[in-house]
């Protein structure tokens, strides 16, 4: 058990400064296109959907929270807050930046969530107003009061640590559990668990994925990184990863049902989407 505790420690404070500069240029992004990129949603119309994919992918942690209020208000269609839901990255880019994943990596994991998102954006907003025949209801932002999350006017440099520390303890809390369950089942049965169980490995990492928590896209991040669980695996978790997002819509939006629907598209879009790159054998 103490070697366990050990290891875990050592492996996660190696990540310390790499989160802290990864945090860092993430809060200066924040500050310098947050604002700037909301607007540019609000204002997109018919392409919403293509911003949303595209702006989504933007490490910026208040983002799905914004285009939640923004979907509360009735300001942006619901095929543009499942494109930014579907491209939002959370966690995963600062863990994987902090693990030396190729850059090269990275980018098509984002490339392709976005495209995910844009794609998925545009059917769902065809399917709402052509074959639903739903009604675009009222705007009504001035009823929303958006909820700050990221502590923005604090200075990045102090949102930048706060966000370092929370997730150095999420990444040693998860790894000390995950080196005792491997430890205790075993990496390769594990993997072979995962692995050799096609669509229910996509199906639980979504399910996991959807946990409004940044220790969600944490484990999803780690598992893959310890290759435990498939590319397909990785991305149904990421791709319905909303974050606070979800949250918001839940406190905000006040129709319940339509809450419970948007969770279960996101949740469907995901699973299939993880079971497709699976099925190709797409490899990051």
């Amino acid at each position: 058990m103490k070697e366990i505790l050990l290891d875990s420690f050592v492996d996660s404070t190696k990540l310390l400064p790499f989160l802290f500069l990864t945090y860092l240029l993430m809060e200066f992004l924040e500050h310098n296109t947050g604002n700037a990129a909301s607007r540019r949603i609000e204002t997109a119309g018919r392409i919403g959907p293509l911003w949303g994919g595209l702006l989504g992918v933007i490490p910026q942690c208040g983002f799905s929270a914004a285009a939640s209020s923004l979907f509360s208000g009735r300001v942006i269609t619901v095929g543009t807050l499942l494109a930014v839901y579907l491209s939002t990255s959370d966690e995963m880019l600062p863990l994987m930046i902090s693990n030396a994943v190729p850059v090269m990596t990275i980018v098509r994991i984002l490339g392709l969530k976005a495209v995910i998102g844009i794609l998925s954006g545009f059917v769902l907003d065809y399917c709402y107003t052509h074959i639903l025949k739903a009604e675009k209801e009222k705007a009504n932002i001035h009823k929303i009061c958006e909820e700050e999350h990221c502590h923005c006017e604090q200075g990045i440099i102090y949102s930048a640590l706060g966000h370092t520390i929370k997730i150095f303890i999420y990444i040693l809390l998860i790894s000390v559990c995950l080196n005792i369950i491997i430890g205790v089942i075993g990496e390769d049965t594990l993997a072979t668990l995962f692995l050799r169980m096609p669509v229910i490995g996509e199906a639980v990492a979504a399910l996991v994925g959807l946990i409004p928590n940044c220790a969600s896209s944490v484990v999803i991040t780690q598992l893959y990184l310890d290759k435990i669980i498939s590319a397909g695996a990785m991305m149904a978790g990421l791709l319905v990863n909303a974050g606070v997002g979800l949250l918001v819509l839940i406190r905000l939006n006040k129709n319940r049902k339509q809450n419970a629907g948007i969770i279960l598209i996101l949740y469907i879009i995901g699973v299939l989407w993880g079971s497709l790159i699976e099925l190709a054998g797409i490899i990051f």
